[in-house]
């Protein structure tokens, strides 16, 4: 005699397919969610601060498109160095790290220069 399948979910007994895991799709959806929990939190928590750091750097640019700060004034509003979504190096070898469509650069003195990241933006 076959042994009678439950639901990886809650346990009730299952009909139907050989194949079946789950009683319904609510319970489908609450199993997967807990599984993935983990991650989707960790993704939630970087792409909170990668967004954080795309305002501060848009508070920083003037209507041109280009702005400058201090290193400590930036750190002071919140801006955490540790996350970028990408990288840009230049022709001229100058390595612009970017936060979505903001990027910046380290520039003398503890400065760092910030640009406006545009199809047009060319450095």
């Amino acid at each position: 005699m076959q042994e009678e399948k439950q639901c990886l979910e809650c346990g009730e007994p299952l009909k139907g397919r050989a194949d079946k895991k789950f009683c319904d799709d609510q319970c489908r959806s609450n199993y997967n969610n807990k599984a993935n929990s983990d991650t989707t939190a960790e993704m939630r928590n970087v792409n909170n601060i990668l967004r954080k750091n795309r305002r501060i750097l848009s508070t920083i640019v003037s209507p041109e498109g280009k702005g400058k700060i201090s290193k400590a004034k930036l750190t002071d509003k919140g801006f955490n160095f540790k996350y970028h979504t990408h990288t840009h190096t230049t022709l001229k070898g100058s390595t612009y790290k970017l936060c979505y469509d903001y990027g910046y650069l380290p520039i003398e003195n503890e400065f760092i220069m910030v640009v406006k990241w545009d199809a047009g933006f060319k450095q």
